[in-house]
């Protein structure tokens, strides 16, 4: 089984299979629009526009496990990122990415790219580390998504390339994606 055998549900709720972005260069992110690191949508966005030529798509998955950081419908959720970061990147339907009613797209991403810990020399990774920590301590444990914003690399080939954690900005991915296009 690979990312292109799921199939998931865009902004509006039509069923995608993800077999449609075969031989692209995917970068899966779970999203949230009252985040502290919501600001990223405009990085996700400079990323697309740089290499969507070149075959890079960034696929968008809003979320609202994380302090209930994005509670709005779809369409507020769409709206809010055109207008407010100009996405044009897909945008997909509001998920689950952890605990038992996670995504099967989300179970397979995280058994493929296992959780390598929080990037403690960031300010954001220790501060993700005590936010978790403190509301959400079940999630220190395992492998799932810990918060918002975590970054999921795939290569081509439909195989899991990377994870990068919510600390990782889009600028900092800038040459990992050039690299492997």
């Amino acid at each position: 089984m690979g990312v292109y055998d799921f199939k998931v549900k865009n902004i509006r709720g039509e069923e995608v299979s993800l077999s449609d972005y075969s031989g692209k260069l995917l970068l899966i992110v779970n999203t949230a629009s009252k985040c502290g690191f919501t600001p990223q949508y405009e990085g996700l966005e400079k990323l697309y526009q740089t290499y969507k030529d070149q075959g890079l798509v960034i696929l968008g998955f809003p979320c609202n496990q994380f302090l209930e950081q994005d509670p709005g419908s779809n369409s507020e959720i769409s709206t809010f990122c055109k207008v407010n970061f100009g996405v044009t990147f897909p945008l997909f339907a509001k998920i689950d990415v952890r605990g038992e009613n996670a995504d099967p797209l989300y179970r397979y991403l995280t058994k493929e790219a296992p959780f390598q810990g929080y990037e403690l020399e960031k300010e954001g990774g220790k501060v993700i580390q005590n936010v978790v920590k403190e509301h959400y301590p079940e999630n220190l444990e395992g492998d799932d998504v810990k918060w918002n914003f975590t970054k999921f690399l795939i290569g081509r080939d439909g195989a899991v390339k990377g994870r990068f954690e919510p600390t990782v900005t889009p600028e900092e991915l800038d040459p990992i994606v050039k690299a492997a296009l």
